[in-house]
């Protein structure tokens, strides 16, 4: 520093910060070896705080406002240096200015995938991004803390170590809120809030306060939301026989505008044969193609009062038997009462004289003649 940057210093008695930048949060004020005169003027403006430093110890601290530096009002760097009945000559002292704005939009996010597991789609990875609010609010701390003798200290510099606290609570918190995957944007403001109380006491250990956690996204991988919109879009279709009628009646509408010349008019015409077809069968038979029905078959079902039952002989199933060949079959000597046979109703295969509707049959054939 030249002499006439002394000289100019000396006569400075105002000590104030005037910020012009978006990011700075701690300025040093620059005067020639530190030095401060009794008397001087010092302004601290709103969302400012001043903090002196002495010889490396952190003294007095000050609110906005407009003080007139005297042992009135530095009551500690006054008990410091001793000064019992005033003083009149420049002390040494840094003067460090805390931004204690709301620093704003500032971005966090997941670097790499977030494992979860989900009660109905198993283990997911997730990302999620968003946006946060921080502010000063214990400039001492801060200085002690983070900051240091650094005298121009910026947001930058504590960016990367804030989102990674963010980051890794985030992911705890999303852990423990047991929110289902597909329940999660339903409760966005839930879980900022959340977030916001599990990280404030990790920034209050710096001497910084969260003002603000929004999370603003949390997506799936490509592959398994592809597979989400699948299973939407089958559940938008609803009814796939309507769906059929209505896809049909469409095509058929469109050939008959659009007859494509003689070349193709044999085989639009096949077409719409096969359609008119189709849709006649569906019309005729709108619950041939109900979600969860079976198609019906040409082949009529079984006359009703009929009962077939199945037998195992020499341990192959064989049948089914109506019940008078199962008669016949029991006085033949081919079904004895210990045969296993089933029918339909029952959950297992039975000896025969335990089915009712057959085990009377065995009292209509006489024992075997004794001797014989």
């Amino acid at each position: 520093m030249g002499i006439l940057d002394k000289l100019k210093q000396e006569f400075i008695d105002i000590i104030e910060w005037t910020d012009f930048s978006s990011d700075t949060m701690v300025w040093r004020f620059p005067r020639y070896q530190n030095e401060i005169k009794y008397g001087a003027k010092l302004t601290v403006r709103e969302s400012q705080v001043a903090v002196f430093v002495n010889e490396g110890q952190i003294a007095d601290v000050y609110l906005p406002g407009m003080y007139t530096l005297n042992t009135q009002n530095m009551p500690i760097l006054t008990t410091i240096k001793g000064w019992k009945y005033g003083f009149n000559s420049p002390f040494k002292a840094e003067v460090y200015f805390v931004n204690t704005k709301n620093f704003t939009d500032q971005k966090w996010g997941t670097k790499n995938p977030i494992m979860l597991r989900d009660k109905e789609f198993g283990p997911l990875r997730l990302r999620a991004h968003g946006n946060y609010a921080y502010r000063v609010n214990d400039a001492a701390k801060f200085i002690k803390e983070i900051a240091g003798t650094d005298g121009h200290f910026t947001i930058d510099e504590i960016t990367n170590q804030l989102r990674n606290l963010i980051v890794t609570r985030f992911s705890d918190a999303l852990g423990e809120s047991d929110i289902p995957i597909l329940d999660l944007a339903a409760n966005y403001d839930e879980l900022s809030q959340f977030i916001k109380a599990r990280i404030n006491p990790d920034f209050l250990e710096y001497g910084l306060e969260v003002t603000k956690l929004l999370v603003e996204n949390i997506s799936l991988p490509e592959e398994v939301e592809a597979a989400l919109d699948k299973r939407s879009s089958m559940g938008i279709l609803g009814n796939l026989h309507q769906y059929t009628q209505f896809q049909a009646a469409n095509a058929m509408e469109a050939a008959a505008k659009n007859p494509g010349g003689d070349a193709s008019a044999g085989v639009g015409m096949g077409m719409g044969f096969a359609m008119a077809n189709q849709m006649g069968q569906m019309l005729n038979n709108p619950q041939s193609h109900q979600p969860g029905q079976q198609p019906q078959s040409n082949v009529p079902p079984p006359i009703p009062g009929v009962i077939s039952v199945f037998v195992a002989i020499d341990g192959q199933q064989t049948g089914p038997y109506k019940m008078d060949v199962i008669l016949e079959m029991i006085k033949k000597g081919d079904i004895s009462r210990e045969t296993l046979v089933w029918k339909k109703g029952m959950e297992e295969w039975l000896p025969a004289i335990e089915v009712p509707g057959i085990n009377g049959m065995f009292d209509e054939t006489p024992p075997p003649i004794p001797g014989n």
